[in-house]
């Protein structure tokens, strides 16, 4: 683990809080995957990166990631974060963890697992998923 991963990993924990997709996807690869599993396929490359980090936005403009640990690897981090905000006017909190794949200094691979049960309790729906396959 490096330095620059601990600053690669909260540089992107800050543009999440901020809720800015160009800044989030500037931080992957050309060809990386986003992967929100249980909701959709994965994603690839930073235009649908970007689509869908920003639909998620627009289905819960107040979402929020309270992280709890983080795991640094020489390849790789895990994080773990308890996610909240509002979905069709109702409020959600449910658990997260995030398994990033780094290559040169940026993230080639999020896989993203969420507690979709405890979720779906609270909001009613699951949430839709833009999921272009560029």
């Amino acid at each position: 683990m490096s330095t620059a991963t601990q600053e690669l990993a909260m540089k992107y924990s800050r543009a999440w809080a901020e809720r800015d997709p160009d800044a989030i996807v500037s931080m992957h690869t050309d060809d990386s995957v986003f992967h929100l599993h249980n909701v959709a396929g994965p994603v690839c490359g930073r235009a649908a990166i970007r689509n869908a980090v920003a639909s998620l936005f627009e289905q819960s403009p107040d979402l929020g990631l309270a992280r709890r640990r983080v795991f640094f690897g020489t390849d790789h981090v895990v994080s773990e974060y308890e996610m909240s905000g509002t979905a069709g006017g109702k409020s959600f909190a449910c658990d997260g963890v995030d398994v990033f794949s780094l290559r040169d200094g940026c993230i080639a691979r999020k896989d993203t697992y969420v507690d979709w049960h405890t979720y779906l309790g609270q909001v009613g729906r699951m949430p839709s998923f833009c999921n272009p396959r560029a």
